[in-house]
Parts: structure tokens; C-alpha cells; sequence
């Protein structure tokens, strides 16, 4: 699944880069989004993203790609790995600039865990 998200003023730290934490909260929802499209009806919750680590900097103005792609189904989990690259519009470059394995668990009613 393939997503795209316009780094804007609001998005930046006070240095006027991306703050880090906004792309984990969309690199979070938008493999959410493939999980429960390709498992409908579960109740995924995240338990986990592996290897934080930022390759570059994001400016404002940058289109950012995240590419999700499932890696693994368990009986009750699955996991994605979730590429972003930056565009630079201007120049039409794209650049790798974070990439991670994230894992879900689906829930029932009570918060126990249960199969996909």
C-alpha cells in the first residue's frame, strides 16, 4: 500500500526540520490502514516498531511516499515494513529517509489477544 504526506509548517521542529515523531505517528497509521484492509474485522492495536533511525533530514515542502508491505502473518499478529522516501519536487529526486518493521496484534471485546 502506498501513501503520501506534505511536510508542512505545523510538522516542523524548532529547528525547521520534521519532528521525528510526527513520521512514526503516520508511519503507525498508515500501516494500520494496511493491516486492517487486508484483514477485515480485526481490531489491530501496535506492539511494536523495530530500529528507529532517521537516515536524513525532512524539510518543508517535501512529499514523503510511505511504501507498506506486509511481511509476516502470525496466528493472532502481523507485521509490515514501512519504507519512506522523501521528493524533492523541484528536482524530482526521491530519497530514503526511514524505514522500519512494525507489528500488530488483533484484540477482541475484553483486550485479549485473538486469531486474524
Amino acid at each position: 500500500m502506498e501513501n503520501h504526506k506534505l511536510v508542512l509548517p505545523q510538522h516542523l521542529n524548532q529547528y525547521g526540520y520534521l519532528f521525528g515523531g510526527n513520521l512514526l505517528k503516520w508511519v503507525d497509521e498508515y500501516a494500520w490502514i494496511a493491516a486492517v484492509h487486508d484483514f477485515p474485522g480485526c481490531h489491530f492495536v501496535t506492539i511494536g516498531m523495530d530500529r528507529v533511525e532517521f537516515h536524513r533530514s525532512v524539510r518543508e515542502g517535501t512529499i514523503l511516499r510511505f511504501d507498506v508491505q506486509q511481511l509476516r502473518k502470525g496466528d493472532t499478529s502481523v507485521r509490515y515494513q514501512a519504507k519512506v522516501y522523501a521528493d524533492d519536487p523541484n528536482s524530482g529526486t526521491e530519497e530514503n529517509v526511514f524505514t522500519t518493521t512494525i507489528t500488530y496484534v488483533n484484540l477482541d471485546s475484553d483486550g485479549c489477544k485473538q486469531p486474524i
